[in-house]
């Protein structure tokens, strides 16, 4: 651990972002991952293609490492597979398609968003507090790193307040009480 009580706390609070959005996956399969329905943005393999870019994104900054190749293909032109997801279908400003064989499997599409909040969580433990409250860019903006980590959690709990629209839409049971 990075021994930075801060750093422990905001890396526990992004691992706990993990469970929360895979709850809305429930009643999501291989059938209708890449449904979308009327009024609705994104269809759940996108979540989870963009929630899984968008923290490896974040920890590649930190941790020196590039995108994992197993998860993803860097930009052929929006086409993944059945392992990965191509990071020009799911980046921001990327339109989901009801095209299941651009995108990976349901099960494969939850385990790459499984294995970003492992990474992400990781390299936020490792965190200095200088590093914790040094400046970084992202978008159109520069935040404190603390303050872009909880942008990063919010950012999940917005995509699985989609989920939970996305659901109901489609009629499937509720995953809450």
């Amino acid at each position: 651990m990075g021994g930075c009580d801060r750093a422990e706390a905001l890396a526990s609070g992004m691992r706990a972002t993990g469970p929360f959005v895979t709850r809305f996956l429930a009643g999501f399969d291989d059938t209708n991952r890449t449904k979308q329905m009327p009024m609705l943005p994104n269809h759940a393999a996108w979540c989870m293609g963009h929630l899984a870019l968008t923290m490896n994104r974040f920890a590649e900054r930190f941790d020196g490492k590039g995108l994992p190749e197993s998860d993803f293909i860097k930009g052929d032109g929006g086409a993944g597979d059945a392992k990965r997801f191509d990071t020009e279908s799911v980046c921001v400003g990327s339109r989901p398609t009801d095209e299941p064989a651009i995108y990976p499997s349901m099960a494969r599409s939850q385990q790459v968003f499984e294995n970003a909040i492992v990474r992400i969580s990781s390299a936020i433990e490792a965190m200095s507090q200088a590093q914790l409250d040094e400046l970084q860019p992202w978008g159109k903006g520069e935040f404190r790193v603390a303050e872009l980590v909880a942008r990063i959690m919010f950012h999940n709990g917005m995509h699985a307040g989609q989920l939970a629209d996305l659901r109901r839409a489609m009629g499937l049971p509720g995953v809450i009480g």
